[in-house]
């Protein structure tokens, strides 16, 4: 008989639906939670960019309701990703205070599970939710903001490409030269007028040293090369060149070079590691891309810890008194959270840390925040 029991109770803990159901449930009801949370946040940031809208096109352009609504579906999505942090905070938290309040925690303690077996399922969840939001979400919600930029820019009667001086800079798959442009103007984009190239050798220290420079009455930048036109080529110690054509090698993008919104924050997560590696072979500082990078990548764990941070504060009984002070001591530690995620960002920018630490230690010393608060609150 002894042995029948044991082997029932073996069979009933291998049982995955036995075993899963109540962490499905806590799953559930955190994932409801933070769709409420994610409601909420959208329906204050939708708002606050129609008045924006409003205020700033709608005034000096004659647009309708339902454009302006256009136009904030365009541009929100963005701002939504940077606040989606919260949505998995205040959604947990939420989901384990009614859990509480409704004894079903108690209930689950009683039965003997482990505080464990309530945050990890939110924390798991979240991390997933994270990853697609980093690879599926992230590029949709950049494409979306591009087009505002597009689109806003028509309205206003502003071209992307403005009229003055105009400056590039491009580097060979080898970085070995280096070619500083300069052009007075541009007929259009990527046809420039009055353009000028200082072309450097960079030696193995890094250190560039003056080739020749080309002068062009007009530029056409093409896939893979630039089409001079009426060039001058003068190289040190040797007579000038003159050409009715010329074509010299380039690794600009035609579609992206001269689009001067493009920033860190404006490039999709899948688009990131090519242009670092093109900026460099430029020349450039990437530092900000980088950053950008491992910010997204550090997407999923930060999800997991804000989910977890959630459901820490909100695991005290409640016939213990104290819930509410706990949850706001949750709320107020995940804006320190996200207040110290900016300051990391800052100084990453700024090269004060290395871009690696500026995008990942937020999520880290959360995550080992929650862990510590959990271990603390479970085994005293």
């Amino acid at each position: 008989m002894s042995n029948g029991i044991t082997g029932m109770n073996w069979l009933r803990y291998i049982n995955p639906i036995k075993r899963g159901r109540l962490e499905n449930y806590v799953m559930t009801r955190c994932i409801i939670m933070a769709g409420v949370a994610l409601a909420v946040i959208s329906s204050i940031i939708f708002l606050i960019d129609f008045v924006e809208i409003s205020k700033s096109l709608g005034v000096r352009t004659e647009l309708s309701s339902l454009q302006i609504l256009g136009l904030m579906l365009l541009k929100s999505p963005n701002v939504i990703l940077v606040l989606l942090p919260f949505a998995f905070l205040f959604g947990t938290l939420a989901a384990f205070v009614n859990l509480n309040r409704r004894s079903e925690l108690i209930a689950m303690r009683a039965a003997g599970m482990s505080a464990w077996r309530f945050v990890t399922p939110a924390s798991v969840t979240a991390f997933m939710i994270g990853v697609i939001t980093v690879t599926a979400l992230n590029p949709l919600a950049t494409y979306l903001s591009d087009n505002y930029e597009r689109v806003r820019a028509r309205i206003e009667g502003t071209a992307m490409a403005k009229e003055g001086d105009i400056y590039l800079r491009q580097g060979d798959t080898e970085g070995k030269t280096q070619t500083v442009i300069r052009a007075a103007s541009q007929k259009s984009i990527g046809h420039l007028i009055d353009a000028t190239f200082w072309v450097y050798n960079i030696d193995s220290t890094g250190v560039p040293s003056f080739t020749k420079r080309i002068d062009a009455r007009e530029a056409i930048l093409r896939p893979g090369m630039w089409d001079l036109k009426n060039a001058r080529e003068a190289s040190a110690g040797e007579p000038a060149l003159f050409y009715n054509a010329l074509s010299i090698d380039s690794n600009l993008n035609p579609q992206t070079a001269f689009e001067k919104y493009i920033s860190a924050q404006s490039t999709p997560f899948w688009s990131l590691a090519p242009t670092i590696a093109e900026i460099e072979r430029s020349g450039f500082s990437a530092t900000s891309y980088r950053l950008r990078l491992h910010q997204l990548l550090a997407t999923p764990l930060m999800f997991a810890a804000m989910s977890a941070l959630g459901a820490v504060f909100s695991l005290r009984l409640m016939r213990l008194g104290g819930m509410a002070k706990l949850a706001i001591y949750g709320v107020s530690l995940g804006f320190a959270v996200f207040f110290f995620n900016q300051l990391c960002s800052a100084m990453g920018k700024a090269e004060v840390i290395p871009a690696f630490m500026a995008g990942w230690a937020t999520p880290i010393i959360a995550l080992l925040a929650a862990m510590s608060l959990l271990v603390y609150t479970e085994d005293g």
